[in-house]
């Protein structure tokens, strides 16, 4: 989507410049807008640019730091009869919502918000002292309450199915939990997650599933079943395309990397899946009215992700489970291993050649001398006729 020239932007040292003379940190400045504190650390820098709708309300957020402010107080106090004024709310920072322990409720118009939630430290103007640290449950319940419930409806845009949505976001939590201690320093946690239910959620193996033949329930508005219908049907590759760059929102070359393509690749693919689109549903060939649909489609549906403590016990028992499997498996085969070795020959013997007596073998025995009755029997036999004994007939007494 090309930038909009109505809003025009200072350049990023400028955009730093006026932010640290109001005093206000990346994360103040980040909950005006709307968006999280790495991506006005990434505007600031100049690594990437806003646009769209982001772009207008950062442009309005600078105007604002523009504005002439009024008058600090006097610190003698004030002066004899003039009005007394209350001091201004300050807002807390955006980071306070991710300690919550419970699920955020996410709004309509923020149902499809970019997962970004990396910590790299304390922003600008703000004491790592006065940030009391967290334990690494409380940081993983804080990551998934802020990103599973809008990468649930994510999900459920890219399946089309609830059960499995859900499913994919809480394996791919359950594997962050496992490997915690590479996610925690990751520098897009949230991304790392998302790209993991996503390839979760788009697995061709979910096809031979039981439960994969029955579809779900459609929407209920017709025209979000068409919406639905047209996005499912395009390729997964995409569908994933149209969804991060239309729906969540990410640039280009972000999308690109989380895709794993080429820029120019990603790019294609987003057309090709925006003139799919346009083609059944003309009325969203702008680029904004898509990612309104896209959000109403993903908001209209109640999905509920399940608690952070049973996602971290599901995935320790999933652990636990694996663990005793592989130790299973590896005593199986060092069994098998220790009875072949034990049935084994310990030495080389070379083979008999032809025309040698082969040893160990006993001898054929002659049949030995007959018995009495074996010498009668023999003889009356070959005293009968050719054709067998004669009729027996029974003694006369």
């Amino acid at each position: 989507m090309k930038q909009s020239p109505d809003t025009p932007l200072p350049s990023p040292e400028e955009r730093r410049r006026l932010r640290e003379a109001q005093s206000l940190t990346q994360a103040q400045l980040a909950a005006k807008v709307g968006v999280s504190r790495e991506t006005v650390r990434s505007w600031e820098t100049g690594r990437t640019t806003p646009r769209g709708r982001k772009r207008e309300a950062y442009a309005r957020a600078l105007d604002a730091l523009t504005a002439p402010q009024p008058p600090a107080p006097d610190p003698a106090g004030p002066k004899p009869g003039a009005p007394e004024t209350e001091p201004p709310a300050v807002k807390p920072p955006a980071e306070a919502s991710l300690r919550q322990e419970q699920p955020v409720h996410v709004p309509v118009g923020a149902a499809l918000i970019p997962l970004s939630t990396a910590d790299e430290g304390p922003a600008d103007g703000e004491d790592p002292a006065a940030t009391p640290a967290l334990t690494p449950s409380q940081a993983f319940d804080a990551l998934y309450a802020f990103c599973a419930p809008a990468l649930v409806r994510q999900t459920y845009l890219l399946t089309g199915r609830r059960e499995l949505a859900r499913e994919a976001v809480e394996r791919a939590f359950q594997l962050a939990w496992q490997r915690w201690p590479e996610v925690a320093v990751d520098r897009d946690p949230g991304g790392w997650v998302r790209a993991t239910a996503y390839e979760y959620a788009l697995s061709p193996w979910h096809r031979l599933r039981p439960r994969h033949r029955h579809p779900e329930p459609p929407p209920a508005d017709a025209a979000d079943r068409v919406l639905l219908d047209a996005f499912l049907k395009l390729p997964p590759a995409h569908r994933r395309t149209l969804l991060l760059y239309d729906g969540v929102g990410l640039g280009l070359p972000e999308t690109a990397a989380e895709t794993e393509a080429s820029t120019p690749a990603a790019a294609n693919r987003l057309l090709h899946a925006r003139k799919a689109i346009a083609a059944r549903l003309p009325e969203l060939a702008a680029p904004e009215e898509l990612h309104r649909r896209l959000t109403a489609l993903a908001s209209g549906e109640r999905l509920r992700a399940a608690r952070p403590p049973t996602v971290r016990t599901g995935s320790e028992q999933r652990a636990r489970q694996w663990t005793r499997a592989a130790v299973a498996f590896t005593v199986v085969i060092i069994s098998a291993t220790a009875l072949t070795l034990r049935d084994a020959q310990d030495h080389y013997e070379p083979p008999v050649a032809p025309g040698a007596t082969v040893q160990g073998v006993p001898p054929k025995v002659a049949p030995g001398p007959l018995s009495r009755q074996e010498l009668e029997l023999r003889a009356k036999l070959r005293a009968e006729l050719l054709n067998g004994p004669e009729r027996l007939m029974p003694d006369d007494h």
